[in-house]
């Protein structure tokens, strides 16, 4: 489905990163290591190479990962792009490696696939590693204007909190904004950013 959405000329969420990531540049250490999950066309995973970090960039669409390195060259950053299944085992040297994960709108899972997956990305992170989610609420489904149309994919601050039970939460914040992403998110929009530190 995401290649056949992504397979197209235009960027469907845009070059510039994600509203959420600027407001929150400054857990964007320069020197630090980044995974940026199922990050699509690479404004994300771009933008934080702009900020100084050390970013991979994970994604299963190779159509959008051609564009993803096009805009990388455009901006004259360096990313480690690598196409990776995420719902199925990701490579063993990114377990424990890196300071910050980063999900920006990667609610294409149901609440089991999405438990693994964020198994995953906390095994990922370093003892003391920062979490960055950004995503739709289910008040997302009666604004229509992107975003899975499932309710059970969307988040809630309760499911977030959960989720990382145990975790020092520096920001759980449900909010609503006009975006314009691209075509993709476009027009007011029930949002929800998540940050939480890893037990050390």
């Amino acid at each position: 489905m995401w290649e056949d959405r992504f397979n197209r000329p235009d960027y469907l969420f845009g070059t510039e990163p994600a509203r959420a990531l600027r407001d929150h540049v400054a857990w964007l250490v320069p020197g630090q290591r980044a995974l940026a999950v199922a990050d699509g066309e690479g404004r994300n995973s771009v933008f934080m190479a702009e900020q100084g970090l050390h970013v991979t960039a994970a994604d299963n669409a190779p159509s959008a990962l051609a564009k993803a390195r096009a805009l990388a060259d455009a901006r004259g950053v360096a990313v480690d792009f690598m196409q990776t299944d995420l719902l199925a085992d990701w490579p063993a040297e990114w377990l424990g490696a890196y300071d910050l994960v980063v999900g920006i709108f990667i609610q294409f899972t149901g609440p089991t696939e999405r438990a693994a997956m964020f198994a995953r990305m906390a095994k990922c992170l370093r003892p003391g590693g920062v979490l960055l989610l950004h995503g739709y609420r289910p008040e997302q489904l009666a604004y229509g204007t992107g975003g899975p149309r499932a309710v059970e994919k969307l988040y809630t601050e309760a499911m977030l909190r959960a989720a990382f039970a145990g975790w020092q939460v520096a920001e759980c914040r449900a909010y609503d904004r006009d975006i314009q992403e691209g075509t993709g998110h476009a027009g007011m929009s029930a949002l929800i950013d998540f940050i939480a530190r890893k037990p050390g």
